[in-house]
């Protein structure tokens, strides 16, 4: 039979989904220098990640610190690590860390002088070793770089799955200087205090400045600051405003103060007296935290930064006064000209002591224009604050997450075009965690990351998975002694499952091989008939054929009686399997027929047309009832689960195309908000299953496109863009939550990543070996 096959209503379902970008990320390693350091990038990155955690809700950021000494510093608990910036491997050892974290996104501060080797060139080490994205903030981007500088920074870019930069000129120097592609780059503020605009009278008696007209300068102390020059502009100021007071706040410069000792500080101490000035100038010798900055800014009329080179692309310390109304004068840097144009602001010459003093004369004599000013400068000031630039940190994340999903999508080994004749290749299938997780016993339910957690015990539904898997490989001719042997832990674990007088299985075993419950479920029993039934239909080996017909003989009536239609389902797909080999039992037609009508009755008595279902809930392993359907042998009822299942592959399909299972932390009820998270493999798989037998009884290549396509959620093609399957232990991770992976390998989600592996080499060996006679097969494609 043929029956067309539409996903058209994909792709216009984009407006009517939850965007899961707009989930925030949550576990963001913040890489830079830090508090206690003083350093303008390490007030930063502490900040940007206190920022981060009071304005993201349930963040759980954390920070990598590089230091400038072996020593390292005192530092607070959310520098979980810190190395030192001249030691290359150190740089190795950190990208180890956090790859052995559950970190979703490196946010990495530059600078050239905070990273050691040439040009600051060490940071590519751990840049090149991490395997999750990374959003790189450039806080120095030079207009005329050395050629190393130059290799450094495009480097870095092209290690960065998203780049920010603090205005435009940086925008631009990124694109036209380091070929950067524009849409890459992010142009975020650098992020200020919500201060209140105050008048700075409020703040001036805490420092003695009553009465006084204050101008304000802080930083760190350095000579390229040019405060010399605003200290000889004093004279004329303090002749025509007698009251004025220059406070100058700031520690020198660690470099500086370690080789030069206090020597500039004293220099400019000197020319105010020389000038006689000096009761005019009021030195605050301090590095100072938020809090008393915010009284510092707060009593000052006037701020200004004199410095005395235009390549300064960024000034946290401008942006700060800028951001707080402030009246602001300064020297024509980058940064400064970008932010004070329109009349935020007041412009003067590099070098210019006249040109300082007549600006500062003028905005106090003239208090209106000064307010003003004050006023346009505070209202931008609001789009600085770090409520504000963190939403759009947190954007540039799951910006740079959606990215790498794509680039996973790209990359992977069977990426062809999808409508190509060429064969698709598989990953290889390993069973590593598979024999990791099984003892003498059987198979052990729970994984803390890769181990087995024993403590937890066994089920019979895990066993009968795992046996599955194995009649499965068997068949496909990947079985050898190992194998072999596994298998028959399966079998002898549920042959002592089984409840004689219940004619059911049991499920939960401790691990000190207590049986938990008189019975299990209906669904562990229903899964159970599905293995036997498949080691009838596949297996080779009469001993296992004779004792799983002995066992599916004592409990398959039992189903009938049962109320969950996943149980009913499972016991199908056991009947198919068995009627591989036994078609004529006349048993297991009457099941078939009396679990299928009960089926059809749930889905006649709930479909509609917008909701073609089984029932009124879509909760975990959904796409088992429409292939159950699918196994019938009879048109319509395949009619029917090709109807159902290509609308649930519709409404699991995310609009960037991937598979987008309904999340088990609240499924989905019809007319009530869907579940996205936490969305499992068994999910995954059962679609795999379920499109692969729609293949079969249609011959539609579409639908083998839809199963790499869903399968290809194991390997980050998926919300987060984070692959599931573990390369390195063989196993699969237990499922996508809303900010990151759950990192714990179980049974259940391991064996539906090897069952979808195995189904779909099988499909791959079918379509080797049957001829195109009658009907053409196309080859397995690219989704």
């Amino acid at each position: 039979m043929t029956t067309h096959t539409n996903f058209s209503g994909i792709a216009n379902q984009g407006d009517q989904r939850l965007n899961v970008w707009e989930h925030n990320p949550k576990n963001v390693a913040f890489v830079g220098d830090y508090l206690p350091r003083q350093c303008g990038i390490a007030t930063f990155t502490a900040d940007l990640y206190q920022s981060y955690n009071s304005f993201i809700p349930d963040s759980n950021a954390l920070v990598i610190s590089v230091n400038d000494t072996p020593d390292g510093y005192d530092y607070p608990s959310e520098v979980r690590y810190d190395f030192y910036q001249h030691d290359q491997n150190a740089y190795r050892k950190a990208a180890e860390f956090l790859n052995s974290k559950d970190v979703d996104v490196v946010c990495l501060q530059h600078e050239y002088g905070i990273y050691g080797g040439s040009a600051g060139s060490y940071i590519l080490t751990l840049l090149q070793n991490l395997t999750m994205p990374v959003v790189t903030t450039f806080h120095t981007i030079l207009k005329d770089p050395n050629e190393e500088q130059l290799v450094v920074l495009k480097s870095i870019a092209d290690l960065s799955s998203r780049v920010i930069c603090m205005s435009e000129k940086g925008r631009d120097f990124l694109i036209n200087i380091y070929e950067i592609p524009g849409d890459k780059i992010d142009v975020i503020s650098h992020g200020i205090p919500d201060m209140p605009f105050v008048d700075p009278h409020f703040y001036k008696d805490k420092f003695g400045m009553e009465g006084k007209q204050t101008v304000l300068t802080f930083g760190l102390l350095s000579p390229n600051k040019g405060i010399e020059n605003v200290i000889r502009a004093l004279p004329r100021i303090v002749k025509q405003h007698p009251n004025v007071v220059y406070m100058l706040l700031g520690a020198t410069h660690p470099h500086l103060l370690k080789h030069e000792g206090e020597a500039y500080r004293d220099s400019l101490k000197k020319l105010a007296a020389d000038l006689g000035v000096r009761d005019h100038i009021r030195f605050y010798n301090q590095f100072v935290e938020l809090e008393d900055l915010r009284e510092y800014l707060g009593s000052a009329d006037i701020y200004i930064t004199p410095y005395l080179n235009p390549a300064q692309i960024t000034s946290g310390t401008l942006s700060y006064a800028f951001g707080c109304g402030k009246a602001v004068i300064s020297t024509p840097y980058w940064h400064a000209e970008e932010l004070l144009a329109d009349g935020r602001g007041i412009l003067v010459p590099f070098g210019d002591s006249e040109a300082i003093a007549n600006q500062v004369i003028n905005l106090l004599t003239d208090e209106p224009a000064r307010h003003s000013m004050r006023k346009k400068a505070y209202m931008m000031g609001r789009e600085m604050i770090w409520e504000r630039v963190i939403q759009l940190y947190a954007h540039s994340f799951t910006q740079a997450r959606q990215e790498r999903m794509s680039t996973i999508n790209s990359q992977v080994p069977y990426a062809m075009g999808g409508h190509s004749s060429a064969a698709f290749k598989l990953p290889d299938l390993r069973l590593d965690h598979l024999f990791r997780l099984t003892d003498s016993t059987g198979i052990v339910q729970h994984a803390r990351h890769h181990l087995p957690y024993y403590e937890e015990g066994y089920c019979t539904d895990d066993n009968a998975r795992a046996l599955i898997l194995t009649q499965i490989l068997q068949e496909a001719g990947m079985s050898d002694a190992k194998l072999a042997r596994t298998a028959d832990n399966y079998c002898a674990f549920i042959n002592h499952a089984y409840a004689h007088d219940y004619r059911r299985f049991r499920n939960f075993m401790s691990y000190d091989r207590r049986w938990l419950e008189e019975v299990g479920s209906d669904d562990s029993t229903g899964r159970t008939i599905w293995a036997l039934g498949t080691c009838i239909g596949r297996a080779t080996d009469r001993n296992t054929v004779s004792w799983a017909m002995n066992l599916l003989e004592n409990v398959l009536p039992s189903v009938v009686a049962m109320t969950s239609p996943r149980a009913w389902a499972f016991s199908l797909l056991g009947i198919h399997e068995y009627q591989k080999k036994f078609n004529d039992d006349r048993l297991a037609k009457t099941i078939q027929r009396q679990l299928l009508d009960k089926l059809v009755f749930r889905y006649t008595e709930t479909a509609t047309e917008e909701w073609p279902w089984f029932e009124n809930t879509l909760s975990y392993d959904n796409a088992v009832l429409t292939h159950a359907l699918l196994r019938s042998g009879d048109t319509r009822l395949i009619d029917m689960g090709l109807t159902s299942l290509r609308w649930l592959i519709n409404l699991q399909t995310a609009p960037y195309g991937h598979f987008q299972p309904i999340g088990s932390n609240g499924f989905y009820t019809k007319g009530q908000a869907r579940a996205y998270f936490d969305q499992q493999p068994l999910e995954a798989q059962s679609t795999v299953s379920a499109c692969l037998a729609a293949f079969e009884v249609t011959g539609e290549a579409e639908w083998q496109r839809t199963a790499i396509r869903v399968f290809k959620w194991f390997s980050g093609f998926n919300d987060l863009g984070l692959p599931l399957y573990d390369q390195q232990t063989g196993g699969c991770r237990d499922g996508l939550h809303i900010d990151r992976v759950n990192q714990n390998q179980g049974a259940e989600s391991t064996l539906s990543y090897l069952i979808t592996l195995a189904e779909l080499y099988m499909a791959q060996k079918k379509r080797v070996e049957v001829k195109p006679v009658h009907v053409k097969m196309p080859a397995l494609l690219n989704g």
